[in-house]
């Protein structure tokens, strides 16, 4: 029987790897099989746990060096709680708590000239990140990741001090 609390520090990484890879197969899927576009805060949440799972590689690899395996541990657990972060701003934009990045939003305002208002409409994002895309109980997928990055790297960095 597997036990969390006896991983081997190898088998610790895979699961972190594993657990930073489904999400993205997730979102990938909702992506291009269900026509849910990313925006910008959606992207940068999906480049941490890229992140966490690349860190979490060496890890597999170093099971004689259990010193080594828990500092990759350590930086992927810290990698995912920074899309834990990247994901409580984003539904804090969702929610109009706050602005997003420029990234997020376009630039027009009241009085611009025609010419400053066609290059703002041209330069602004495709896909909003203060708008909703897809939600399952009133939370929607940037609430989902919090809870998601935030357990990953919980595990990680609870791994890691274990070992």
């Amino acid at each position: 029987m597997l036990s969390l609390r006896s991983l081997t520090p190898a088998r610790a990484a895979t699961l972190v790897l594993l657990g930073a890879l489904l999400p993205l197969l997730v979102a990938l899927a909702s992506q291009y099989w269900g026509g849910l576009s990313p925006c910008e805060l959606c992207l940068d949440q999906r480049w941490a746990l890229v992140a966490a799972g690349i860190l979490a590689i060496p890890g597999i690899f170093l099971e004689t060096k259990p010193r080594a395996a828990r500092l990759f541990l350590y930086l992927a657990g810290a990698a995912a709680l920074v899309g834990a972060g990247i994901a409580i701003f984003h539904v804090g934009v969702e929610q109009h708590w706050w602005e997003g990045t420029s990234a997020c939003t376009t630039k027009i305002k009241a009085g611009m000239s025609a010419a400053d208002f066609e290059a703002a409409i041209l330069a602004a994002p495709v896909v909003r990140c203060d708008e909703i895309a897809w939600s399952l109980f009133g939370i929607s997928m940037a609430g989902y990741n919090i809870l998601y990055s935030g357990a990953l790297g919980a595990f990680s960095l609870w791994q890691a001090r274990r070992i």
